[in-house]
């Protein structure tokens, strides 16, 4: 038995729903009549799907009206057709043949009615529109709630998802998990300054958890899991009641005046690793907000809005469906305004992180401008897919004859390879180059209708950790060629073209549907010693001239730019590629310690940040770099820079840069 939150019932009716043998689950109406039995209509019949233990735990009816959506104690997620509203429920209490349909009960001087369920045959079953099979694990639903047009779902995996309808199918957005060690998660509640509070039981405490401050705000010890409970929270007191070993336990504390006054909010637990700058959003009224996403050593992604009038970082979006740290990022999509899906109030692109454990994780961002909310931008999530290396290899045939993967392994760099996805193709694959720790350059394919992320290729040809990767795309009347930089802990910087096992790829996953056996990528075109250890940064720009300048920093805290010139060999586009070194500039000592940070801005002007703290401009002329200025920085352990350009009000072009390492900061 459970009740069941339904909009537009009278304050004298609720909705109760019973399962019953065979998986059967009937909706029931229940009046509320003074001096007199409560009066009962049967108002559904559904049918759950076959599981060992098949009963509902929870149950929300849709605002929308029409569809009921419930959690099984299997741990899916079930959406039904009401085939009633429940505004005529309210004015009927007669059966289809005209009888009353109360449930069997005396009231004072009258007599026994007949049972609804005498009539239940008159009623079809009806079976689910949408299941989300073993949504929560085996461990069960625990509650269902609708907020803000989505469908909010908790179970006792430690997680709640956040859901959408489309058509009359469930869609999940995302999945969030609240913190370390909260497993047994009950219940979600919206208060009205906009937190989010998540209360569930933490080993033997009843914890009541904000997602907007991140820390309990309530840890009240009870001994663990109580399946009967109920909390309750006013500004003046608290009160949580259970029952334990029979018995009903009842806590009572006063509000306490809070102490605690947060000066300055963080945005991470942890150092910030990487940092992506998604655009701008012009919102009438205020200043244009630039919108970031930053990745930590926290296991955690965040959205985030800054404004430069106000100089304040609000957090829009926090992802964690990492289980180590992330490392990197990376965005394909629109990213000025005139691209396809870009306005100058809406956002949208999709965002691969990556780091340890080997894991990518991909969600498509839609921000908006929005007045009405403190933030003045919302940003919409939706998790795309994921991957894992370790999880690829457990399901690898006769894996015991081989050697597994280490799972150690992490990503230290990607690169989304641009104009591989076609609008004219049936399935337009993106693709993505990672490098990875245990010495490989790996290349993943992306469905975002099937929501598939699959390895395709790899070559182990660096033989050590390589650190960056960058793809570029070279066209000329020969045709589109894809190109790939990538550079190790020995300096070395190779050059790949990657055009034909992109191609071989798209071709196998069409044929295969989504599955395939990685590719090798083959051998680099070229290899420069750019450096006498590890490549900390990287960055490439095509010149006018269709020639382009490599430029990357070390952890000797040199710089290195090369000039390159890509041919066809042979001049015909069946012929392979051939790249031809036209200059290289070396500047040693550049900096006092590791260059983190390397942006070309024009051909002859470079950008480069260090963790001595210093932002240093170049001019690029024949054979030399000359240092034009240097700025110091806060941000201390500085990680990685991104770097884009603005053409203010009065007509003049200014580049902005975003630095990340101990902090954040814009310049």
């Amino acid at each position: 038995l459970g009740w069941a939150p339904c909009p537009g019932l009278p304050p004298a009716a609720a909705a109760l729903l019973a399962s019953g043998p065979d998986g059967e689950m009937l909706w029931l109406q229940v009046a509320h009549r003074p001096g007199q039995a409560p009066g009962v209509r049967l108002m559904g019949r559904y049918l759950l799907p076959p599981c060992k233990q098949r009963w509902h735990t929870c149950a929300a009816f849709l605002p929308q009206g029409g569809l009921l959506v419930c959690g099984d104690r299997r741990g899916s997620l079930l959406l039904f057709p009401c085939s009633s509203s429940p505004e005529q429920a309210a004015e009927s209490t007669g059966t289809a043949d005209g009888s009353t349909s109360l449930l069997v009960g005396e009231d004072s001087g009258s007599e026994s009615e007949p049972s609804c369920l005498l009539h239940k045959g008159t009623l079809p079953l009806e079976a689910p529109l949408s299941v989300l099979f073993g949504l929560h694990g085996k461990t069960g639903v625990t509650s269902v709630t609708c907020h803000g047009g989505y469908i909010y779902s908790t179970g006792r995996d430690g997680c709640y998802r956040q859901l959408r309808l489309q058509g009359q199918q469930l869609e999940v957005l995302r999945k969030h998990r609240p913190c370390k060690g909260l497993q047994w998660i009950e219940e979600l509640r919206f208060t009205p300054d906009g937190d989010l509070l998540v209360l569930g039981f933490h080993a033997d405490n009843f914890v009541v958890w904000s997602s907007r401050t991140g820390e309990n705000l309530h840890c009240i010890p009870c001994g663990g899991g109580h399946r009967s409970w109920s909390y309750c929270s006013s500004p003046s007191a608290e009160a949580f009641a259970f029952v334990k070993c029979g018995d009903v336990m009842l806590y009572r504390r006063e509000a306490e005046p809070c102490e605690q006054q947060v000066l300055l909010a963080s945005l991470h637990g942890r150092e910030i690793t990487c940092v992506r700058r998604l655009g701008a959003v012009d919102v009438p009224g205020h200043a244009a907000l630039n919108v970031f996403i930053t990745g930590s050593e926290d296991t955690t992604a965040c959205v985030l809005a800054l404004s430069e009038r106000s100089r304040a970082a609000v957090p829009l979006a926090r992802l964690s469906d990492h289980i180590s740290s992330v490392r990197v990022l990376a965005l394909s999509g629109p990213t000025g305004p005139g691209d396809e899906g870009f306005s100058d109030n809406t956002l949208s692109a999709l965002l691969f992180s990556a780091g340890g454990r080997a894991q990518i994780e991909c969600y498509r961002l839609l921000c908006a401008g929005d007045p009405a909310s403190e933030s003045a931008v919302t940003c919409q999530v939706i998790h795309v897919a994921s991957h894992r290396l370790d999880k690829h290899w457990e399901r690898k045939k006769n894996r015991h004859k081989l050697v597994k993967m280490d799972p150690e392994t992490r990503y230290m760099s990607l690169s989304v390879v641009p104009r591989t996805s076609s609008e004219q193709l049936l399935t337009p694959w993106k693709f993505l180059v990672a490098a990875c720790s245990d010495g490989s350059v790996r290349v993943f394919g992306l469905l975002e209708a099937t929501r598939k992320l699959v390895l395709v290729a790899e070559s182990f040809h660096h033989q050590r950790c390589v650190l960056k990767v960058e793809a570029f795309l070279h066209t000329q009347a020969g045709g589109e060629r894809h190109l790939l930089c990538s550079a190790a802990t020995d300096g070395g910087v190779a050059f790949w073209d990657i055009t034909s096992p992109i191609a071989d790829a798209r071709d196998a996953l069409h044929q295969a549907e989504g599955e395939m056996q990685p590719l090798a990528l083959g051998t680099p075109l070229l290899t420069i010693m750019a450096h006498s250890c590890g490549v900390n940064s990287l960055h490439i720009h095509e010149t006018p001239e269709g020639q382009y300048l490599v430029a990357s920093g070390s952890d000797d805290g040199s710089i290195h730019v090369c000039l390159l010139e890509v041919a066809l060999a042979g001049g015909e586009a069946a012929a392979g590629t051939c790249l031809r070194v036209l200059e290289r500039v070396a500047r040693p000592c550049a900096h006092a310690a590791h260059v983190t940070g390397i942006r070309v801005l024009r051909p002859d002007l470079l950008l480069s940040a260090s963790v001595d703290q210093r932002l240093t401009l170049w001019r690029r002329g024949p054979g030399t770099l000359d240092a034009l200025s240097t700025t110091f920085f806060h941000v201390p352990d500085l990680a990685e820079l991104d770097c884009w350009e603005m053409v203010d009000a009065s007509g003049e072009l200014r580049y902005y840069c975003v630095l990340c390492g101990q902090g954040l900061e814009m310049l």
